[in-house]
Parts: structure tokens; C-alpha cells; sequence
């Protein structure tokens, strides 16, 4: 629930945040000439995939335990999402030479798009039922995991690629 929320006000701050972007990356460019087509407007990047990174720090002692619960629930979960066509990719990536206050694990999704309110809804409802779970129940198992590991915020980055 936490993650289709923070989805959803991630989504209007991205949609917010391109399009002040875009607004003033085509201010400063001068007008395109009339042969120029309209699908190449001059700017040399295209929005590509979205990419949810997730920094978790671990608590002393928890790093088997949490490494345990990702190889097993969570990555069964990521197939799931995967299978249904609604992530496209996931990734744990270590940080080996972690600062203090970084964390020490990213957990990464990486997406087509982001869903509108009602497809995270049926999204929510569809992995509900694959879990066999009740909100409270998810909810309570999420907070169990706060014994071995404290979620330091959640980014929602978008990949920009080159013009060809």
C-alpha cells in the first residue's frame, strides 16, 4: 500500500517536475525550422523507462535475515509483478563502499510507466489475492522487517536516452 501511495505522489511530482523541464528546455531553443519533423523537436534525449530505488540501511545482525526474506518473498513478489507486465526488471544492488548515513542496500524496480489510480487499485487488489493476504496482514509483516533493517526513502528516477 505504502509503495502504489507513494507511487501515486510520485507520479504527479515527476509529471509536475518534466514538465518545468520541458518548458524550459524549449524556451531557450529557437523555433524549429518548417522542414524539420515533428517527432525530432531538436532536444537530443527521450524519456525512457522509470526506475523506483529504494536505499535500505540494515541493523547489526540483520543482513542474513533480510537477505533471506529479498531471496525469497520479495523476489517471488518481483516475479509476480514481473509476469503481470506491470514491472519490466529488478535489481539489488550493494553499496561496497557505503559512507556512514548511506545505505547499505538499493533495491530497485525499473518500470514502462508508472499505473494512474485505478490501475494501481486493481494492481493492489490482483497482488492481494496472489499473496493470500489482508492489507493488515502485509502491513504487519512490513513492520516485522523493521526489526532487521530501517528504509532510509524511496527515489523515483526516469532514464533519459540519446537520440539516435
Amino acid at each position: 500500500m505504502r509503495l502504489m501511495n507513494s507511487l501515486k505522489i510520485s507520479g504527479v511530482a515527476l509529471t509536475i517536475a518534466l514538465a518545468g523541464c520541458v518548458m524550459s528546455a524549449t524556451a531557450q531553443e529557437p523555433a524549429a525550422a518548417p522542414a524539420q519533423a515533428a517527432s525530432d523537436d531538436g532536444y537530443p534525449m527521450v524519456s525512457g523507462d522509470f526506475w523506483e530505488v529504494t536505499g535500505v540501511d540494515l541493523k547489526p545482525g540483520g543482513g542474513l535475515v533480510y537477505a533471506k526474506h529479498l531471496a525469497t518473498k520479495w523476489r517471488a513478489s518481483q516475479e509476480f509483478a514481473k509476469s503481470q507486465g506491470w514491472i519490466k526488471d529488478y535489481k539489488v544492488m550493494s553499496n561496497y563502499y557505503n559512507r556512514a548515513g548511506e545505505p547499505d542496500l538499493y533495491l530497485i524496480t525499473v518500470m514502462a510507466d508508472i499505473p494512474n489510480g485505478p490501475e494501481s487499485e486493481a494492481q493492489y487488489v490482483a497482488y492481494r489475492t496472489w499473496a493470500a493476504a489482508t492489507t493488515e496482514q502485509l502491513s504487519a509483516e512490513n513492520a516485522d522487517r523493521a526489526e532487521f533493517r530501517e528504509i532510509m526513502g524511496t527515489s523515483l528516477l526516469q532514464e533519459m536516452n540519446f537520440r539516435d
